[in-house]
């Protein structure tokens, strides 16, 4: 058998086999169909690097102008120079370089008339490989041509496939780096390995996401998906139905590199210490890509996945409570918008705030570390039972919100939430709550007035005695702007010295002497009252302003008793209300001892006003306050005695001077168990060694039946309304004369 009969294979030691690789594209252009039956009998069995070879033929340089721009650029172009002209054959080959773009295919001009060679200048004009008259272009010569342009291809092939792409990573970094979701991210990687690989965009992206309740929760997800897997997206890893991919993507991660297969390959990442991992089914391709390449692609990866990494833990901290993991107030803004925009569809929307009543005294009492257990046990409770279907926040130190359908938020769900006790260390405590409530509509006008809303709903339900829960109202936005209103007026008059205080004298029972008198805070103005005191004096224990206004009547209070001291029967003595908060500020003690002192009055001269709810507040604290008022000369008197809670016992401990009597037990005078009540508050006042003092007297049958129970001052309507300083001095003339 002679040599142009061998069949050649030329393969190299690694070629994989044949039916992982696609063949090699030779295209014959030649007006001989002789010659074409002969290049396909010559290499009808050859392989070149393990490829088998695809023969294409067109018979003129005609034909393949008008075929050429649609096809796909072969290796090899078998060329006849002479067919339709001499130069038929050049002006093709400018044609498929110039026109086709046809860079890295190798060209071999074949011609049957040796003098029709072309000049070297167009061997390097055109790039072409080889010249060859048909004659010696034996089976052998001809197979050794077509290899060695088949390997110059490959190699210039090759570098070129490599230099795009590198070009690809470059051009790509600074949009991966841009992403903030990582979904999105995750589908640009897809996009760009496939695009590296020149495959179809088919897999998935992993990484380790875990719960912002759960620290040790890093399952790994899928957080973007292509292809025959886009369904699966966002499930767990080893949720995937396909467990083979599940289980080669974590041989990746385990061994903590990238696996290549022939038919599917994982890069492998690691950024800011969270594992990740790129599966695309690549097949032959993948082997002929440097790779080089891939670690180029997977460093930039891994560097932009840092980036997102650092972006994303940037946004957690803004966008999620810090103890809790649950969202914030910015994160609740952000879903009652997308809630608002939902509002037009069949699903009723609401959002609601609860309060942990008492949560202060639990803090206080448990510690801080057992109140922040506290916290993040009702996180992770709520989220258990309404995360799937709410969002979720955190918007103050014991106030949660919750967002979503109304079937899941509303009072019976909520409420629902807090009726089993919470274990929290060796304690299980029952929670009581305060929830306000709105309806998310497309009409609202804003996250920031929904959130209004909703918040003046809960500060409804927290003033309530007897509602646990309240819904927004329109009306109620009303009230809230007429309060704030308010509010700003008497910080404003209170600047400009426009408040009064104004005096009602206390009379002694037995002898009608005006022995002392309580300070009453007036909001006047040119018409008479601007507000009454019971709509301003809450308004301003709710803004702080209280604790200033508590000074400055205790102040004018003390110049009143200076312009009284020449006066004949006028009060030695003056009652000044304390507030709550006015009681726990730092310093309360000191400056009303330098209030006094500055005055010139004795201590004796200033009775403090305390109520129920001061002295059963923080008690042993209290008592200590008041010890030290009293030691300085100050009476105690506590004020409106049986409206509030306290314990006869801790009453008892208490260091007090006078029990004052609520005027609704002395309205009820008349009726047998109301003097019953009377009564028996006097003989307590007794047998504690206290003064008793009754408010709201309005006639002289109710005065005379205090006086013959035993109380010792009669303070009310009957004896005098309270009266502006001068008022007080006109009736202390009067009452002279």
């Amino acid at each position: 058998m002679s040599n142009d009969d061998l069949v050649i294979l030329i393969e190299e030691e690694d070629s994989p086999t044949r039916e992982h690789r696609p063949s090699w594209s030779v295209l014959v252009i030649d007006d001989d169909s002789e010659v074409h039956a002969a290049t396909s009998f010559a290499l009808r069995r050859v392989e070149i690097l393990g490829r088998p070879l695809q023969l294409c033929h067109m018979h003129s340089a005609q034909q393949a102008r008008a075929q050429l721009l649609d096809m796909e650029p072969p290796a090899v172009v078998l060329l006849d120079v002479v067919m339709e002209t001499e130069d038929a054959g050049l002006r093709l080959v400018d044609f498929l370089r110039s026109d086709c773009g046809w860079s890295e295919t190798r060209i071999i001009l074949r011609t049957g008339q040796p003098g029709q060679a072309p000049e070297l200048a167009v061997f390097d004009r055109y790039d072409i490989n080889d010249y060859r008259t048909k004659a010696e272009l034996t089976q052998t010569r001809l197979i050794t041509a077509i290899s060695g342009a088949i390997r110059s291809f490959d190699q210039i092939h090759t570098i070129a496939e490599n230099r795009r792409g590198l070009e690809l990573i470059i051009r790509s970094a600074p949009d991966l780096l841009n992403q903030r979701a990582v979904t999105t991210f995750a589908e640009g990687v897809l996009t760009q390995f496939a695009a590296l690989l020149r495959v179809p965009l088919d897999g998935i992206v992993c990484a380790q996401r875990g719960s912002p309740l759960d620290p040790e929760d890093l399952r790994l997800f899928v957080v973007g998906a292509a292809g025959r897997l886009a369904n699966t997206a966002l499930q767990p890893l080893d949720q995937l139905e396909d467990r083979e991919i599940g289980l080669f993507i974590r041989q990746a991660i385990e061994q903590r590199t990238h696996q290549f297969e022939s038919h599917r390959s994982v890069l492998f990442l690691n950024a800011a210490g969270r594992d990740a991992a790129v599966f695309i089914a690549a097949g032959h391709n993948l082997l002929k890509l440097d790779r080089q390449l891939i670690e180029v692609f997977a460093a930039n990866i891994s560097a932009c996945f840092s980036n997102l990494q650092r972006f994303e833990e940037i946004n957690f901290v803004a966008f999620h409570d810090g103890l809790t993991g649950i969202g914030n107030r910015a994160q609740l803004l952000r879903d009652l918008d997308s809630l608002r925009c939902q509002g037009q569809g069949q699903v009723e929307q609401a959002v609601a705030l609860i309060d942990i009543r008492q949560f202060a005294e639990l803090n206080d009492g448990l510690g801080q570390e057992l109140g922040n257990q506290i916290l993040m046990t009702v996180a992770r409770r709520i989220h258990a039972r309404l995360g799937q279907h709410c969002a979720l926040a955190r918007v103050g130190a014991d106030v949660f919100a919750i967002a979503g359908p109304a079937e899941w938020v509303n009072p019976q769900q909520l409420l629902d939430l807090f009726a089993e006790p919470f274990a929290i260390a060796e304690h299980r405590l029952h929670l009581r709550i305060s929830l306000g409530l709105a309806q998310i509509t497309s009409e609202s006008e804003s996250a920031i007035n929904l959130l209004k809303q909703v918040s003046i709903a809960l500060n409804r339900a927290k003033r309530s005695l007897n509602r646990d829960h309240v819904y927004f109202e329109k009306e109620m936005e009303h009230d809230t702007r007429r309060r704030l209103s308010i509010i700003h007026a008497l910080h404003e008059d209170f600047r400009r010295d426009r408040l009064e205080v104004w005096f009602q004298p206390q009379i002694r029972a037995d002898d009608q002497a005006a022995v002392a008198m309580e300070a009453l805070l007036r909001w006047t103005g040119e018409q008479g009252f601007v507000q009454p005191p019971n709509v301003f004096v809450p308004l301003a224990e709710h803004s702080g302003l209280i604790i200033e206004l508590g000074y400055f009547v205790l102040q004018r209070s003390l110049e009143a008793l200076s312009r009284l001291n020449d006066r004949p029967g006028a009060p030695v003595r003056v009652s000044v209300n304390v507030s709550l908060a006015q009681f726990r500020q730092i310093d309360f003690l000191q400056r009303v001892q330098r209030i006094i002192a500055e005055s010139g009055h004795p201590p004796q001269a200033i009775e403090l006003e305390i109520t129920e709810s001061i002295a059963m507040d923080e008690p042993k604290v209290v008592s200590n306050t008041l010890r030290a008022l009293r030691a300085f000369g100050v009476r105690v008197a506590v004020d409106d005695f049986g409206t509030g809670y306290s314990s006869l016992t801790q009453l008892r401990q208490l260091p007090l001077d006078a029990m004052k009597i609520d005027r609704s037990f002395v309205l009820d005078l008349a009726e047998p168990d109301g003097r019953w009540l009377v009564e028996s508050i006097i003989a307590l006042s007794k047998r504690l060694g206290l003064e008793s003092v009754a408010e709201g007297v309005e006639s002289a049958e109710q005065a005379a039946q205090l006086r013959d129970l035993g109380c010792d001052l009669l303070q009310g309507y009957h004896f005098a309304r309270p009266m502006p300083l001068s008022g007080l001095l006109d009736w202390l003339d009067q009452r002279a004369a």
